[in-house]
């Protein structure tokens, strides 16, 4: 009997350890795809954007320094200007439809990618509780 709680408890503890997921890289992983179908068309691949019209999302200090305005800009749309890498941008992005989690998952994604880092996980509740100016 001993021997079955062992190794009960052996596999039970396997299972446990190696099926847990790392929430923060799913929604990385969630949140290029999303950047693939929405965004890379405008901000490119590389997130390096388009100067004077696009701003780079790579290395952003605006993505990194204003997260609330970033998480609107992306769930609502953005217009007017803004400074991103101390370069102005005064374009216009629509609305792209976007639920909560699918925004939290990008911003994830462009927070963690080209040179960017941020150790705050994005949060569907977190994008629920912002509104539209």
């Amino acid at each position: 009997m001993k021997l079955f709680i062992t190794s009960y408890l052996a596999v039970v503890s396997f299972v446990f350890f190696n099926v847990q997921q790392d929430p923060k890289k799913e929604s990385i992983e969630r949140g290029s795809l999303v950047y693939e179908d929405f965004c890379m068309t405008c901000h490119l691949a590389s997130g390096e954007g388009l100067k004077a019209t696009f701003p780079p999302l790579a290395k952003s200090d605006y993505l990194l320094n204003n997260r609330e305005a970033s998480i609107r800009g992306i769930k609502y749309g953005q217009k007017g200007e803004i400074v991103v890498n101390g370069e102005k941008y005064n374009s216009f992005m629509a609305p792209l439809g976007l639920s909560d989690d699918e925004v939290a998952d990008v911003m994830n994604y462009i927070l963690n990618s080209w040179g960017n880092s941020s150790d705050k996980l994005v949060t569907e509740e977190e994008v629920a509780k912002i509104k539209k100016n």
